[in-house]
C-alpha cells in the first residue's frame, strides 16, 4: 500500500515514521498542499493523506480517481476541504481522525482565554522592555462568570470540564442537545440568542457546514453581551472576520482568541516573516492589542500528533484489508 502525505511538515514526518513500521506501508512525503494544480504528485499512490489546508475539490478528486487513487485519508477531524459528493461519485472513500486529543484543543482554548483576560501577552512584552506598570492589564475573575459553548462534542466536553473547575456557569448550544450529558455535567442547553446574550466568554466547537459558515457575523455579534471574549479553535469560516473587526472597533467584542482564520491557507504553518502581508483583514486583526492569533496549533501536542498518525494508519489498514471503515465520512445525501 503506497500512501502519499501532502502538506507535510517535519513534525508530521517524525510522528508518522514512528508509527509506520508497525503497518509496513510505503509512505512518501510532500511539502506542498494538495490541489488541482499539483495533483499529479499523487501518481502511483493507493491513498493520499491530507490536512486542513489541502484542497480535495471535485476537479482534484476526478484526477485522483483517474490516477487510481483509492482512498482519501484526512489526518484531522474536519472535512470541509473535501468534496464528499465528488468522492462518492468517483468511488473514493474518505476517512478522518475524529478525535486525536480533545485535551490538546480544549487546553489551548483555555490558554487563549486566560492570556486575553489577564493580558499575559501584553505583560510579557512590557516587562521585557522594563515596563512593570499594571495600567491596562486588569482582567476579571473567571469564577462565577458564564461561558457559552457552541457545539458539545469531545473537545467541547473536555473544555466544559475545565471551565466548571474554574467555577463558571456553562451554557451550551448544539443542534442535537444531549440532555443526559448536560444533567451529569451540570450545564444547560439554551437557544443561541440566549447564549449570546448571557455569556462572558464564548467558545466555538462546532463543525463547518453550510449552516454554520459565518454564524458569527453582524447579527450574532449585535446580540452578544458587550465586552464578551470570543474564542475560535474550530474552523476559521465560523466567524465573519470583517464583522469581528467591526465588533472589536465598537467595543462589543472585548477580546478575541483565534487559532483559526478563514483565509489561513496562505499563511498558517509557513514562515512569512520576510514578506509584506497582503491580507488586509488578517493584518487588521493582528493590529488589535486585545486579539491573539495563533497558527492553528490547538492540536499541536506530542500526544495528539502520535494519535493522528496511529489513527490515520489504522484507517488506511482497515481499507487495505476490506474492513468496515470506522471513521468514514460521507456526503449527507449518502448517509
Amino acid at each position: 500500500m503506497k500512501v502519499i502525505l501532502f502538506g507535510t511538515q517535519p513534525y508530521d514526518r517524525e510522528s508518522f515514521e514512528r508509527i509506520r513500521p508497525a503497518f509496513g506501508f510505503e509512505v512518501c512525503y510532500h511539502r506542498s498542499h494538495l490541489n488541482a494544480s499539483n495533483v499529479a504528485l499523487a501518481r502511483g499512490a493507493d491513498a493520499v493523506c491530507i490536512f486542513v489546508n489541502d484542497v480535495a475539490d471535485a476537479d482534484t478528486i476526478r484526477e485522483l480517481a483517474a490516477m487510481g487513487v483509492k482512498l482519501i485519508a484526512l489526518r484531522c477531524a474536519g472535512f470541509n476541504n473535501v468534496d464528499l459528493t465528488a468522492a462518492a461519485r468517483y468511488g473514493i472513500p474518505v476517512v478522518r481522525v475524529p478525535a486525536y486529543s480533545p485535551h490538546a484543543v480544549a487546553e489551548h482554548a483555555v490558554a487563549l482565554m486566560l492570556a486575553l483576560n489577564r493580558k499575559i501577552h501584553r505583560a510579557y512584552w512590557r516587562t521585557r522592555d522594563g515596563n512593570f506598570s499594571l495600567h491596562g492589564l486588569m482582567g476579571f475573575d473567571m469564577y462565577g462568570k458564564t461561558a457559552g459553548i457552541i457545539g458539545t462534542g469531545k473537545i467541547a466536553r473536555e473544555l466544559i470540564r475545565i471551565l466548571k473547575g474554574f467555577g463558571m456557569e456553562v451554557l451550551a448550544y448544539d443542534l442535537y442537545p444531549d440532555e443526559a450529558y448536560a444533567a451529569g455535567a451540570g450545564i444547560t442547553y439554551v437557544p443561541l440568542e440566549e447564549l449570546y446574550r448571557r455569556s462572558d466568554i464564548i467558545s466555538l466547537h462546532c463543525p463547518l457546514t453550510d449552516r454554520t459558515r459565518y454564524m458569527i457575523g453582524d447579527v450574532a455579534i449585535s446580540q452578544m453581551k458587550p465586552g464578551v471574549v470570543l474564542i475560535n479553535t474550530g474552523r476559521g469560516q465560523l466567524i465573519h472576520s470583517e464583522a469581528l473587526i467591526d465588533g472589536l472597533k465598537e467595543k462589543r467584542i472585548g477580546a478575541a482568541g483565534l487559532d483559526v482564520y478563514e483565509e489561513e491557507a496562505g499563511y498558517f504553518y509557513e514562515d512569512t516573516s520576510d514578506r509584506i502581508m497582503d491580507d488586509d483583514v488578517l493584518a487588521r486583526l493582528l493590529s488589535f492589542n486585545n486579539v491573539i492569533v495563533t497558527s492553528h496549533q490547538g492540536f499541536f501536542t506530542r500526544e495528539a500528533l502520535d494519535n493522528i498518525a496511529r489513527i490515520t494508519m489504522l484507517n488506511i489498514s482497515e481499507f487495505e484489508v476490506g474492513k468496515k471503515l470506522t471513521n468514514e465520512v460521507r456526503a449527507e445525501s449518502d448517509r
